[in-house]
């Protein structure tokens, strides 16, 4: 009887477990004892500007199972690390936007080198349909335990200073507590697979790579065929996961295309694990789950504060 009314309890309070849960069958005692709580759950999704027209049938298919996923595992919003309109057009932002709104968790989304090839202006009029909160091209999005700093480009893929200097102002103002930081490239030479390409700003790497909260960079661009690169590693003490380009891989070359979007799950205890989905795979692929912990997490999470 004790045991029924844990579990009744357990249940009515909506307690969500983390992917690598118990066996079917065990209790909820159980699964209670030996796994982590989840404190959020975030999908990402990379670059999509196909070319040369402008379909996008893989983003599409990975829109659709995110929301499938959602429906049984709920997310918390899906981020987007920029690229999704080849050069800005507006054929490929009518196209992207058939799709993204049909997003049922919230979407997050940065500019990319590809949408710095148009205007601002046009970025924000779709991303303000994919999203009615995103008004402002950088912003953050905090929660209790973890932030989440998003933060698009000032040209291309690279900052000027002004721009660096508000990232670092936002990691400076939100420690101690862990960031997790969303652009389009990661600094030059960060991933050997291309080490030219990326973010060349001076006060980034001065001021911004190194800074004590900063857990993790989140970027795309390279559009790295998963499979044979090393896509998720730790530098100093960042984290650094490479959400895969959803129509076009390029690294190491274009002779194969898997489509893929990876899953962020973060427990109360502070560990994170990021799995990787083929899209049309029901499950994730267990060689490309990566897992790392964030020491400084509270007991209790908050809804998220959207800051433009």
């Amino acid at each position: 009887m004790r045991a029924f009314f844990l579990a009744t309890i357990l249940f009515l309070s909506g307690c969500q477990l983390s992917q690598n849960g118990a066996t079917e069958g065990s209790s909820a005692q159980d699964q209670s004892q030996n796994q982590p709580t989840t404190l959020l759950r975030i999908a990402m999704i990379g670059d999509g500007e196909p070319k040369p027209l402008a379909e996008f049938p893989n983003m599409a298919a990975a829109i659709t199972q995110i929301n499938d996923i959602h429906d049984s595992s709920p997310f918390d919003f899906v981020l987007g690390v920029g690229d999704i309109a080849h050069k800005g057009t507006l054929i490929q932002y009518e196209a992207a936007t058939a799709e993204l709104t049909r997003l049922e968790p919230p979407f997050y989304p940065i500019m990319g080198n590809e949408e710095r090839e148009s205007t601002v202006e046009r970025y924000l009029e779709y991303a303000s349909q994919w999203n009615e909160e995103v008004t402002q091209i950088r912003y953050v999005k905090e929660y209790d335990e973890v932030a989440f700093v998003f933060a698009s480009p000032d040209e291309g893929r690279d900052f000027y200073d002004d721009g660096a200097a508000w990232v670092r102002d936002q990691l400076v103002a939100l420690a101690p507590k862990p960031v997790m930081l969303i652009v389009h490239g990661a600094q030059v030479g960060a991933y050997p697979e291309n080490p030219d390409k990326g973010i060349t700003n001076e006060l980034f790497a001065r001021e911004v790579v190194g800074q004590p909260n900063l857990v993790a960079m989140i970027t795309g661009d390279l559009h790295m065929d998963m499979e044979r690169v090393n896509h998720s590693k730790k530098l100093g003490n960042t984290h650094y996961l490479h959400i895969p380009g959803l129509e076009r891989t390029k690294i190491p070359d274009e002779t194969n295309h898997s489509p893929m979007f990876r899953v962020m799950e973060i427990s109360h205890d502070g560990l994170v694990t990021v799995f990787t989905y083929a899209v049309g795979e029901s499950e994730p692929r267990a060689s490309l789950t990566y897992s790392f912990e964030v020491p400084g997490f509270g007991s209790s999470p908050s809804d998220g504060d959207y800051d433009s």
